[in-house]
């Protein structure tokens, strides 16, 4: 570990806080946040729709889309304003070890995919043959194996956890990929409380938000404060100066 990076403790309470305080700096730039996510969205949606590679490339490339959101963050609360361009001034930070662990992201859920087909997980598609989605044949076959399903959200959950702060660590502190998969795993164990109840807040937020018609209103809101969130908990737990 580097002797140069301190981890704080913080108390469970703090995950709350995180996202008050992301509340400000949203709040602060309202349109700019969402701009910038609304970018990221039609982005990474377009690169979906490439046959083959599109999707690959775009799991390749979120970890290099949330380092951006914190450095827009970083800016922003040094007082500076946030442009359109902030959406890839990732790109210009080590974004070797950036795509890097989006590879290994996306290999990790991958594995956790294919373990839970191993498991019995029924296959979400019609047994028809048809290529359209059936969600009440998908609900029919996935009777009696529903811990399946929540025991592979549960790792899935584990691993974004882990690894919640390895984008920053990237981008604001020049880590290869390993180390700042080390350090996140490291923080993330030292503040679980913190983390637990920031995930509790986030799940309520993302619940809330698409009960309202029309459901895309509320994500307008939450999407921003989640993006913003990474920041303000990484700025905490790595001792960064708080903006006043």
């Amino acid at each position: 570990m580097d002797a140069t990076i301190r981890v704080t403790e913080v108390p469970a309470a703090r995950g709350a806080a995180w996202i008050a305080e992301s509340w400000k700096l949203f709040a602060a730039a309202p349109f700019a946040w969402m701009g910038l996510c609304a970018g990221w969205i039609a982005i990474s949606f377009a690169l979906l729709i490439v046959p083959f590679i599109g999707g690959v490339i775009a799991n390749f490339l979120q970890p290099v889309f949330f380092a951006s959101f914190a450095i827009a963050a970083y800016r922003q609360a040094a007082g500076e304003r946030i442009l359109m361009g902030d959406l890839f001034s990732g790109f210009k930070r080590n974004l070797r070890a950036l795509v890097n662990l989006g590879a290994v992201l996306l290999m990790a859920e991958i594995a956790i995919f294919a373990g839970m087909a191993l498991l019995g997980l029924p296959l979400l598609g019609s047994t028809s043959g048809e290529p359209q989605v059936n969600f009440s044949e998908f609900a029919d076959a996935l009777a009696g194996k529903e811990w399946i399903l929540f025991l592979g959200t549960a790792l899935l959950v584990l691993v974004k956890g882990a690894f919640w702060f390895a984008p920053q660590l990237i981008a604001f502190h020049g880590m290869g990929t390993a180390q700042a998969m080390r350090w996140s795993v490291y923080a993330a164990i030292s503040n679980l409380g913190a983390l637990i109840v920031y995930g509790i807040v986030v799940f309520a937020m993302l619940f809330a938000a698409i009960l309202p018609a029309p459901w895309v209103v509320g994500l307008v809101l939450v999407i921003p404060l989640l993006t913003i969130s990474t920041y303000v908990g990484y700025r905490e737990v790595f001792e960064a100066p708080r903006p006043e």
